[in-house]
């Protein structure tokens, strides 16, 4: 299962287990039993401190098994065969349970420990899904945390019976006690935060007693994370608000155009922002979504963002990048079977449709993209534009007409999402050429229409663009003065990662010559905040 590299690699991480680790795996006779059977003996191999144990007899889902701290009830579980995008979980869960410690800080892991009640976690994934490992390894992590919490992770391509009972239709699903708890992206501060039900009170108290700061940025992606670095480089306090770090590159699989770096991927890119950041000293604030700004009353006073959790911070300048969300198609069914037969990650829902006919919606890159990935997977792929002809790149298109199970349907409008209630069975669209309403029948459909920028909590306050775009200048200042703006969110054309580190950069730097610009002293803006 494992090539010598990686036998290496996983044998010095396995050097910094401290507690003496028991494997138990529950097994069958069938082929992915033998293929985890296989996996669990190459790990025990690498470090004395790990034995491997069988017990069939238990009533578990086959295979799997359970990394547990010897002579303790300090364990996760795997159900399926944690490879791809969960061998990092893997690997986390066999060092967090042999004592090596996380990288959580204190405050959160006290959070954990203080959680009262008893929590079964039940978290289901695909090997595919980059957005499924933050979500395993934090609940993996609050389970060794806290002995009340109990976490099973499962790979829903083996146990597909099991998820169309339990009606997954997106990954990661999470469900507590037995009952939906969430699905999506999330990372350990925001799963704590929805079972502490006090801590957006305590949070937005910490948030209303920050002091005012020279730059404050809203947004944790690519043009927040450059223009929080180039600030915090000038020697000036900068903070930094968003709902979560990497934004939506978070959700990004292979990138492949980032200058000097051949490959990498979102979640990996996404850390390694932060890391950067945080070498700063940067007041990063996360899980705080922002809902109104109230501009300065005079250049170089204090604007004030207020959040959803009714903290309010201050700031004399301000770089708005809050970067852009998928475009939903507004049509009837849509929001009702979302999660439900209606997905926007290809690679992350895409292996629960195995065998099924599927729909992607939009001929861009995108689309074609998602319907190239998909195609591998499902039974068949339509794929339904708008306008009279594709409009993705060349060689995407040649790729995608070379696959015998897919069609490309043009001008095509789709008017609305069918279901039986409980999932998607079909959608309705109309030839625009014909007028006529047709009706194709499938298990899924992937929306891949572009963005739309988050901005709606900034209309009135600055101006927006017919498209909901933030207008900036050559400088990236907004129409008020002392608010800058950067990356998806703003006019400036073609959304990518390396634009919106640049104009990222180019804010703050602006941002910085405004503070030079208009001082006012911190006596007064003391005065003018009481």
């Amino acid at each position: 299962m494992l090539d010598a590299k990686l036998k290496d690699q996983l044998k010095a991480y396995l050097e910094n287990v401290t507690q003496p680790v028991e494997l138990v795996a529950t097994l069958d006779n069938g082929e992915k039993s033998r293929e985890l059977d296989e996996l669990l003996h190459e790990i025990k191999a690498l470090s004395e401190k790990i034995t491997l144990l069988r017990d069939d007899g238990a009533d578990v889902r086959r295979p799997s098994f359970t990394i547990q701290r010897a002579g303790t009830d300090i364990a996760v579980r795997f159900a399926g065969i944690p490879m791809g995008h969960e061998f990092s979980s893997l690997v986390l869960a066999l060092l967090q349970v042999g004592g090596h410690p996380s990288k959580a800080t204190r405050e959160v892991i006290e959070q954990i420990e203080s959680l009262d009640g008893d929590f079964r976690f039940e978290t289901f994934f695909s090997l595919s899904c980059q957005n499924c490992p933050d979500v395993v390894q934090a609940l993996n992590l609050m389970s060794v945390i806290n002995p009340r919490i109990r976490h099973e992770s499962i790979d829903g391509a083996l146990f597909q019976d099991e998820v169309e009972a339990r009606e997954v239709m997106a990954v990661p699903s999470v469900f507590l006690n037995g009952e939906p708890f969430a699905q999506g992206r999330m990372g350990l501060e925001e799963i704590v935060a929805k079972l502490d039900t006090g801590s957006e009170a305590r949070e937005a108290e910490k948030v209303n007693a920050k002091n005012v700061f020279d730059v404050l940025v809203v947004g944790g992606g690519p043009g927040g994370a450059a223009a929080a670095i180039y600030a915090a480089r000038k020697g000036i306090t900068t903070g930094i608000a968003a709902e979560r770090f990497g934004g939506q590159v978070q959700d990004t699989l292979g990138i492949e155009n980032f200058i000097s770096v051949p490959y990498t991927e979102g979640p990996k890119l996404s850390a390694s922002m932060e890391e950067h950041v945080r070498g700063y000293g940067v007041d990063i604030m996360n899980l705080q979504r922002a809902e109104r700004l109230v501009p300065a009353d005079a250049p170089g006073r204090p604007h004030e963002v207020q959040m959803a959790n009714g903290g309010s911070l201050r700031a004399r300048t301000l770089v708005l990048a809050t970067g852009a969300r998928w475009r939903a198609l507004g049509v009837p069914g849509e929001e009702a079977y979302r999660n439900k037969g209606v997905a926007y990650c290809p690679h992350c829902d895409g292996p629960l449709f195995k065998g099924k006919h599927v729909a992607v919606i939009g001929g861009g890159n995108s689309g074609v993209e998602a319907a190239i990935d998909l195609a591998g997977i499902v039974d068949h792929v339509t794929v339904l534009e708008f306008a009279d002809e594709l409009n993705a790149d060349d060689v995407l298109q040649k790729k995608l007409h070379s696959l015998s199970n897919v069609d490309v349907i043009c001008s095509a409008k789709t008017t609305e999402i069918t279901g039986d209630g409980s999932r998607v069975n079909g959608l309705d669209y109309e030839d625009r050429a014909t007028g006529e309403t047709r009706h194709v029948a499938l298990a899924g459909v992937f929306v891949q229409i572009g963005l739309l920028p988050n901005t709606e909590w900034l209309q009135g306050s600055i101006e927006l663009s017919k498209f909901g775009e933030i207008e900036v200048d050559a400088r990236g200042e907004t129409s008020v003065p002392g608010v800058f703006a950067a990356g998806d969110a703003t006019t400036v054309p073609y959304k990518q990662i390396v634009i919106a580190m640049g104009e990222g950069s180019k804010a703050a730097l602006s941002a910085f010559d405004f503070l030079i610009r208009n001082s006012v002293d911190q006596e007064s803006d003391e005065e003018a905040a009481a």
